[in-house]
């Protein structure tokens, strides 16, 4: 089962090298739009290579300090990790760099065409992520036979992950928020018109934000589910090879799973409710064929396998579930966005008022499902169920992964058309691929969030049984003390986040506004803005801010270790979870409702462009920019680097801490 299940993930890699050669063939346009194509893609290499530079100091020192402490084993599972995961971040931004103007083009044969040049673009990341995930996992179980030594290869993962989601979110959220409030508010231009010279910086930080830094997120949640579900099976069932093997035969049926229904992402209809249909055909197809996979997996693997289907199938309805609750909160054809368009016609704040009320709302039907299918879980298989339902959520990323990453693709799609002029029956096909993809990123930011909290609580249940921590009790002090400091660092960790989009920010917005007052002939379209100075000004902000949230995320689970123990190290990580969670969906929804609101007005509802609802939207939109795409989305590898880390570190905790 082992040797098939890496079979498996090395067809997931052959499909998606298949998919690129076929993304690669499609025609990609006249001269003018792969000049701006190249542009895009020149700055994200760039940005990419400078930010992986940063974090290998990291890699490095760090491996280093494993080698010494923990052994040759822990250090090259946890560099194998860090490696694997930026090359899955790599791969999905250099093909999503090459498949936006394939999918302009493809755009003028209509929307069937264009999303699924689109689509498969997003296929190319989301069964890289799936094949270098299982292989890595699966590879070195079978090569060293304990789980317990290759937990640095989730901790790896999840470093650069934290980089990747701290990095390309800062990027792409100070060129957007630049290009906002000068082009559009200031200037009353288009959002990717080329007279704006934050426009190019703006469609790099989609690729390097949405698409790097979500693949390297995901790989990270699929790597650290599989490894915590194989360590509590050790600890739970004293190795059975069984309960070790199931996770990651579950992965690989969900690879066949997610390969079918890619077919059935398909349509000709225009608007956006058909490409949702489309989108969402393709995932409840991969939801049923996983299901089926799993109840068959389950029966031929054990006697009580009534438990572990039920704990696979909670997984699954979550992720089912989540994507629903968050589509309604977040699409422009439901009632929260729409409120919060009409709130619009009365001025910024009572838009910004209205976005954080559905934002607050949208948290707590998500929440109770994650603990229903927790407490199901938990009740069919005990806490090895919890850890099966976690993979459940993550078995099927490769095709959240693929929908997540069609967004960002088909967000750039229309800028390129709209930057090379092309017709307007190409963007009236680009437009509503692009509004479904903003509810596409918020709904698979839903599911990754989710994933997050199950996976950390079972990597949780993973780090007590290693320090033989008969209970948690909060009545004491030191667990207590943990428990506070761990429900305030999202909080923190969201602030130096938020903070750094706005000294990026800031620079671009002066700029855009000196290259607007000093270079004539930009609005009159006779001179060229110097794209390559924002793109300069987003890559130097990003590197020099992330470096404070990236420490704080390694430092404090080691401080509190050493200092207060491994019990209060419990505690913080209990706080992390419970407290991130929320602020992430909070985060994450409140910030695509607002632009989601955005776009609703600008398709003529309250005035329009330009009105004064428009421009309202336009404020409310620039703040929740660094919500949903910045602060929100990075929480997720903040709670599985602090989870990782600990169990890695734990066994030096024991004995070595201060006041335990």
């Amino acid at each position: 089962m082992l040797l098939i299940s890496i079979l498996i993930g090395l067809l997931s890699l052959v499909f998606s090298g298949f998919l690129i050669f076929n993304i690669m063939r499609q025609p990609a346009g006249d001269k003018k739009m792969q000049a701006i194509a190249q542009a895009i893609q020149e700055g994200a290499s760039a940005f990419l290579k400078r930010q992986y530079m940063t974090a290998a100091v990291f890699v490095v020192v760090l491996g280093i300090i494993f080698f010494f402490a923990l052994g040759p084993i822990a250090a090259l599972s946890f560099v194998l990790g860090a490696f694997l995961s930026a090359l899955a971040g790599y791969i999905g931004m250099m093909i999503s760099v090459r498949a936006n103007v394939r999918t302009a083009e493809a755009a003028k044969k209509g929307i069937g065409p264009a999303l699924r040049v689109a689509f498969n673009g997003g296929a190319v990341n989301g069964f890289a992520i799936v094949g270098l995930g299982l292989i890595g996992v699966a590879g070195l179980y079978l090569i060293f036979g304990d789980p317990n030594l290759i937990v640095g290869f989730a901790f790896g993962a999840s470093l650069i992950s934290l980089f990747a989601r701290i990095g390309g979110g800062i990027f792409t959220k100070a060129a957007d928020v630049g290009a906002d409030l000068v082009g559009k508010i200031e200037k009353g231009i288009p959002e990717d018109d080329p007279r704006n010279p934050a426009v190019i910086a703006d469609n790099v930080g989609d690729n390097v934000g949405d698409c790097a830094g979500m693949g390297a997120d995901l790989f990270e949640s699929y790597v650290v589910t599989l490894i915590a579900a194989m360590l509590i099976a050790v600890s739970v069932f004293a190795a059975a090879a069984n309960y070790i093997l199931f996770p990651i035969a579950m992965a690989a049926i969900g690879i066949i799973a997610s390969f079918v229904g890619t077919f059935f992402v398909r349509t000709n209809e225009k608007g956006e409710k058909a490409v949702w249909s489309a989108l969402f055909k393709g995932f409840l197809i991969t939801t049923i064929l996983s299901i089926i996979g799993f109840a068959a997996l389950a029966w031929s693997m054990f006697a009580n396998w009534q438990g572990i289907f039920v704990s696979a199938l909670a997984g699954l309805v979550t992720a089912f579930l989540i994507m629903l609750i968050t589509e309604y909160f977040t699409a422009k054809d439901k009632p929260p966005v729409q409120n919060i368009a009409k709130a619009s016609e009365t001025g910024a704040g009572t838009n910004i008022i209205t976005g954080m009320a559905v934002g607050l709302k949208s948290t707590i039907l998500p929440v109770i499902v994650i603990c229903a299918a927790i407490l199901i879980s938990f009740f069919a298989a005990g806490i090895y169920g919890i850890a099966i339902a976690a993979m459940g959520v993550l078995a099927i990323t490769a095709m959240v992964m693929s929908i997540d990453t069609y967004g960002p693709i088909s967000d750039n799609a229309g800028g390129i058309a709209e930057m090379a002029g092309m017709p307007k029956s190409v963007r009236e096909v680009t437009d509503p691929l692009d509004a479904v993809g903003n509810t596409t990123k918020a709904t698979t930011k839903g599911i990754a969030i989710a994933s997050a909290a199950v996976s950390a609580l079972a990597l949780f249940a993973a780090y007590v049984e290693i320090v033989q921590l008969p209970a948690i009790d909060i009545m004491q002090t030191p667990v207590l003390v943990g428990l506070l400091i761990g429900a305030a660092i999202p909080f923190i960790f969201s602030a130096f986040c938020m903070q750094a989009v706005g000294n990026a920010a800031f620079l671009i917005v002066k700029e855009v506004r000196r290259q607007f007052k000093e270079i004539k002939g930009i609005m009159s379209g006779k001179a060229k803005p110097d794209y390559a100075a924002c793109v300069d000004i987003s890559t130097r902000g990003a590197l020099k801010e992330m470096i404070a949230p990236a420490l704080l995320a390694v430092l404090a689970p080691i401080l509190v270790g050493f200092i207060l123990g491994p019990a209060a190290l419990a505690g913080l990580i209990g706080g992390v979870i419970a407290s991130g969670l929320v602020l992430a969906l909070f985060l994450c929804n409140s910030g695509a409702s607002w632009d989601n609101a955005k776009k609703y007005i600008e398709d003529g509802k309250y005035g329009g462009k330009g009105s004064d609802a428009h421009k309202a939207a336009v404020v409310g939109d620039t703040v929740g920019d660094p919500f949903k795409d910045t602060a929100g989305p990075a929480i997720n590898p903040l709670i599985k680097v602090i989870s990782t880390i600990s169990i890695v570190l734990a066994s030096l905790f024991l004995m070595f801490s201060v006041l335990a």
